[in-house]
């Protein structure tokens, strides 16, 4: 089973040949990807390292981890996995019904946030002001 693994924390300076034999020093079958800026095609400062065994991973880990690499510490720790399949039900489906058939969009019910307060609460900023009124009412003696 591969296991993937994300190494971050790369300086802005990255060779990856450099890092690539760095990985190759601590065994071999190690593949790496940096992920690039689409624009400036520089590095974004992570990748990921695909290793074919677990014994492996946790040994890049251990030397990895923490490792002074050109002036940074790199970040080294398994990757969790993107589920691709979960995805792409969810766009189609977000409530889990109709096993994969799409749902209007008036079928979703909308979660409606409002900044108004509630009734029961008084307005933060005038609540000093609202506590000196009632204090003046309960307090003054009406004849009735």
């Amino acid at each position: 089973m591969s296991v993937r693994l994300y190494v971050g924390n790369l300086p802005q300076n990255l060779k990856i040949k450099e890092l690539e034999e760095l990985f190759a020093s601590i065994g071999k079958g190690i593949r790496f990807k940096a992920v690039l800026d689409r624009d400036t095609k520089a590095c974004r400062g992570f990748g990921f390292a695909n290793i074919n065994n677990d014994k492996m991973a946790d040994e890049v880990i251990e030397k990895l981890n923490g490792y002074d690499f050109n002036g940074s510490n790199l970040r080294v720790e398994r990757s969790e996995r993107k589920d691709t399949n979960s995805a792409s039900s969810r766009r189609n489906n977000p409530h889990g019904t109709n096993k994969g058939k799409p749902v209007s969009r008036k079928e979703v019910k909308k979660v409606v946030h409002s900044d108004a307060p509630t009734k029961e609460a008084p307005d933060p900023r005038w609540a000093g002001e609202l506590s000196k009124l009632k204090e003046l009412l309960a307090n003054q003696k009406t004849a009735v």
